[in-house]
């Protein structure tokens, strides 16, 4: 991000040295949460409270200037990367996450087998795996193991008399 500032006002936000601090931590520590971000912006200007920073993170995302995503079982991460649809790809041992594009096409995440009367305007996609930094880490996953695999002994029987 060139000016932060130009930024905040070019989106009718009025420009604090919050708002500004907690722009240039996320865009040097994409998808990060907003704790480490906190951390970030105290060590550039000082004392700013958890509560500042939660409500800067807030206003940013509402108006659509730094995205919130969500992991399951994990924190919110922030990032400046907007408006373009891509989604991430998370480690499952050490939690590192990064940004891939849509796999093909223009947006093809949001047409939905049925969109139940929405208008879809957005999608957001995770794949989980393990990083090339942990692989040689991380004991080998069998397809048996995975858990997407139905074994036969959980397969439910055909016997009428049960």
């Amino acid at each position: 991000m060139r000016d932060p500032s130009a930024f905040l006002r070019k989106h009718g936000l009025p420009i604090t040295a919050q708002r500004l601090a907690v722009l240039r931590a996320v865009s040097a520590h994409p998808h990060s949460t907003a704790d480490a971000l906190a951390e970030a912006v105290r060590a550039e200007i000082g004392s700013i409270s958890r509560q500042a920073v939660y409500n800067a993170l807030g206003t940013l995302v509402e108006k659509g200037l730094l995205r919130r995503i969500q992991p399951a079982g994990s924190p919110a991460l922030y990032e400046d990367r907007v408006g373009d649809n891509h989604h991430h790809l998370i480690c499952r041992t050490c939690g590192k996450t990064v940004d891939v594009a849509c796999a093909v096409g223009d947006r093809p995440c949001l047409k939905a087998a049925d969109n139940a009367g929405f208008k879809i305007d957005e999608a957001e996609v995770i794949y989980w795996g393990t990083c090339p930094e942990c692989l040689p880490l991380a004991p080998a996953r069998s397809e048996e193991q995975s858990p997407l695999k139905i074994s036969e002994s959980d397969k439910p029987t055909q016997n009428p008399s049960i």
